[in-house]
Order: C-alpha cells, then structure tokens, then sequence
C-alpha cells in the first residue's frame, strides 16, 4: 500500500507542527505524514462489485464526495437502497474519501450492509480550520437529502444514482472519530437548531433513520472515567482540537468537542430514534465513548443506544484490516444496523 507519508524538507522554515500529524511552512504549505494514498473510484470493484464514483456537491467552498452503489440484483434499475451519509476521520485535517483506506472501507460496507453511501469530502485543517468542515458536513448532508425532492431540478450537480437509487425513508449518517464527531454535531443540528436557533429540517422533510458513531472523538478539560489525570493536559485529543479550531469559543470545552460543556444543546434532542457507538479497548479514546454513550442514555431523549465494545483492538481497526474476525464481525452489526 501507497502511503502519502512525505519527508521532511529542511530547506523551508517552520510555522507550526501537530507531531506526528503533520507541520505547517511559514510559506503556507503544509506537509502531511500520515494518511493513504488516493485512488481512483472504480465501476464493478472486483472484490465487492460495488461501483464508485466523484462527484462535486459545491464549487464555493470546494465540496465534493465519493458515492459507492452496490451491484444491483438482476440488474434492476429502479432497485432502492439504504442512503448512508458519512464522514471520514483523521482528526479534521488527514485522510480523504478518496483514499485507498476508505475506498476499500466503504466498499466493504456498501457491499455487506446494501447501502448507498455518500462519502463526504470536507475541507481539512489546517488549510481551512473548523468549523469549515462542520459546515462542508451540514451542506453536503442537505445536498444529499435535496435529492428526495420530487421537483428537483433547480438543485445544483443532481447525482442520478441517489434519485434512482436512494431510499429517502432509511436515511442515515455516521463516522469514524472526528468524522463520529461530526455526524453527532448535525445530529443536533437537527434536533436542537444550535445555529439558528430553532430546529432545522432536511429538504424534503427527510428524516435521519439513525447514526453510526464509531470510536467518536469528544473532550473536555477534565478528564473523565479512567483517563489519566496527569496525561490530559498533553494528550492527543486536546493537542488536535487546539490546533484544528484554535479561535474555539471555551476553547476544549467548546459544545463541538464537549457535548456536556456549560450551555451545550442538549443530548435530549438528538435529531434521530436509534444510535449505534462503537469503542475499541485499546483505544485512547475509549473512556470518551463509554462517557457519551452513558450522557445520551441519561438525556432523556428517547431513542434507542447501543454501545458495542471491542476488546483488543486499537483506534479504527476495522479500517486498518478489514480481514480480521473482529473487523468482520463489526461491519456485520454495521449491515444489522442500516437497514
């Protein structure tokens, strides 16, 4: 496997750094160290036979995404699918939709889950910091909800795949990590109006089905459960939100990355009727999991939560080597999940 891993160029002068992530020049240019490379979308994957494909969701900002469409049975034209909305993780300024890691994923999950996922692609810091890719999020999902419409025509790049091929009564959204923790945000988005202060509904009144959270990136200023009291202060997560959204309001506290910050909206109103979260054991961000799964059930709100814990393993596994049993078994409860 190609990886984008580039090294280090001693000639430029440095701005700023976030080991082992990434380091920005005093020119601009910025030098990613992690992440996979780029491939191309694919008709009839021969793995999966799921079909991909890029398309453009907005010119101004640049949003764009990647639709993966299961093989049709018999192939049947007007055959509907599950429509999956989800963003990818690397901590809002690494990976892609269009990276060997989730082309291979979200083929995999297209295929065993039969859905149709629309995989965005946001805009990353540092080059564009949050909430630039909390905002690419929200429009791409009403993008993808616009296409229900009946009388569509007007709507800017229609994707026929999702008027052919979308069923719009079982819509849902999700993600890994930051990607979890933008899903949850336009899950309040929906159900609590945190930007315009009332609750805000899809095109075509479409309503999300359910999200898929899947080692979901919160913190706060205070450790929580079993994290280290002496480590927080350094820890990744804090070091991330500082760098990725440095104008934050309350800083690591903001709602965004604390869903139980001071004046957060509430859980209690989360814009869905089931949650699926996922936690991995040797993930350092297991404790945060757990927390917001125990936060959502004592909300009040009245949807249904599961949390499912995976001893063993590290931070997104599943994605890293989709052919161990544990990685099987999840996107088996993931297909379980969308239908």
């Amino acid at each position: 496997m190609a990886s984008s891993f580039s090294t280090t160029n001693s000639s430029k002068e440095i701005s700023r750094e976030l080991p082992p992530l990434l380091r920005v020049y005093k020119d601009g240019s910025v030098e990613r160290f992690l992440g996979s490379s780029f491939v191309p979308p694919s008709l009839q994957d021969p793995q999966t036979s799921v079909s991909s494909k890029d398309i453009v969701i907005s010119q101004n900002p640049l949003i764009s995404a990647r639709i993966h469409l299961p093989k049709l049975t018999n192939n049947d034209l007007t055959q509907k699918f599950p429509i999956f909305v989800y963003y990818h993780g690397g901590a809002f300024c690494l990976e892609s939709a269009f990276s060997f890691l989730h082309q291979r994923y979200l083929n995999i999950i297209a295929s065993k889950s039969n859905v149709l996922v629309v995989s965005v692609e946001y805009r990353l810091a540092p080059e564009h910091p949050l909430p630039a890719a909390y905002e690419d999020g929200w429009f791409a999902l009403k993008w993808v909800a616009s296409h229900s419409i009946e009388n569509n025509s007007s709507i800017e790049n229609l994707e026929p795949w999702l008027i052919k091929h979308g069923d719009f009564n079982r819509f849902y959204i999700g993600g890994d990590t930051s990607g979890a923790n933008i899903a949850h945000n336009a899950l309040l988005r929906v159900g609590n109006g945190i930007v315009t202060e009332k609750i805000e509904t899809l095109p075509g009144d479409v309503k999300i089905r359910g999200a898929l959270l899947a080692f979901p990136l919160f913190w706060s200023s205070k450790p929580v459960l079993s994290e280290s009291v002496e480590e927080h202060e350094q820890s990744s997560p804090m070091k991330v939100w500082n760098f990725v959204y440095p104008d934050a309001v309350n800083g690591i506290d903001n709602f965004l990355i604390n869903p139980l910050a001071p004046g957060a909206p509430s859980l209690e109103k989360i814009g869905c009727p089931k949650m699926l979260i996922f936690v991995a054991g040797k993930d350092d961000l297991r404790e945060r999991g757990i927390w917001y799964y125990n936060a959502v059930k004592e909300s009040g709100w009245k949807g249904e939560v599961e949390l499912v814990h995976v001893d063993g393993e590290e931070h997104c596994f599943q994605i890293y080597h989709p052919e161990t049993q544990n990685s099987i078994d999840m996107v088996n409860r993931i297909a379980a999940f969308l239908v």
